[in-house]
This record gives C-alpha cells, structure tokens and sequence, in this order.
C-alpha cells in the first residue's frame, strides 16, 4: 500500500512531462528533477520515474530516426529529375522540375507529419494513463520503451 504522498508525487512526476508545451525540454528536465529528488525516499516513486524518463528517451529516440530517414528521402526525391545550372551571371538556375517531384515531396512530408501527430497524441494519452494509475497507487509500464536507465 502506497502513501499518498507518494502516489500524489508519481503522478506530478507523470504529468510534469506535460510542460514540454510550455518550457523547451521540459519533458526531459522536469521528471529527471522529481525523480533525482525523491527516488530515494520511494521505491514506488523510483520506478515510476525510471518509466517516465525512459518512455521519454524513446519518444525523443524514435523522433530522431524519423527525421533520419524522412529527410533523406525528402533531399533525394527533391533533387532527382532536377538540373542545376549556373549562367553567366552567377545565378543558379533550376531546371525540369516537374510537377511529379512536387506530389512526391508532399506525400513524404504529409507522411512524416502524420506519424508525428500520431506519436505526439499517443504520448499525451499515455502520460495521463500512467499519471492515473500511479494516482490510484499501481505501477505502470509504458508500451514500446527502451530501458535506458534500470
């Protein structure tokens, strides 16, 4: 059986990854804070900290390989099919772009934004699941994070 105490701070400690909204890295900031204050004091709170950071880390992980993969796609289709050339003025001039180029740089685009809004929607829900059930006194295990720290 939990404190109050402690499942009131796995949930603050939960819903402060929420402040990324608000503060620039705040998801990443504010949790490890909580956490690095109170792990000590609860078991319970320390796991649920663990979870909160690694869950964070992954997000930020699989973010990073989506911009790996989207943008290289994106310059390859972007610059195929197209001629660059200099004139005697200096200009670049760009030539054959046609519009079959443009409909695949949208596809790709609205494809990664997508999958952006996806993973956004999916990490608010998720914090306010855990931010419940660490409230109710139970632990929780985000889905497809990675360990990073045990």
């Amino acid at each position: 059986m939990e404190t109050i105490a402690n499942k009131n701070t796995s949930t603050i400690l939960q819903l402060s990854a929420l402040t990324q909204y608000f503060i620039p890295l705040g998801n990443f900031i504010f949790p490890a804070l909580i956490w690095s204050l109170k792990k000590n004091d609860s078991e319970f709170v320390d796991y649920n900290g663990k979870q909160a950071i690694n869950f964070q880390l992954s997000l930020f992980l699989y973010s990073f390989l989506l911009a790996v993969i989207a943008v290289p796609i994106f310059l390859c289709t972007f610059l195929s099919n197209m001629d660059l050339i200099i004139n005697s003025d200096g200009e670049w001039i760009i030539e054959q772009f046609s519009l079959g180029n443009i409909t695949w740089l949208v596809l790709i685009a609205v494809i990664a934004v997508c999958i952006v809004i996806l993973l956004k929607t999916a990490e608010l829900f998720l914090i306010l699941y855990a931010a419940v059930k660490n409230n109710n006194g139970q632990r929780y295990d985000f889905p497809l994070t990675i360990k990073f720290i045990k």
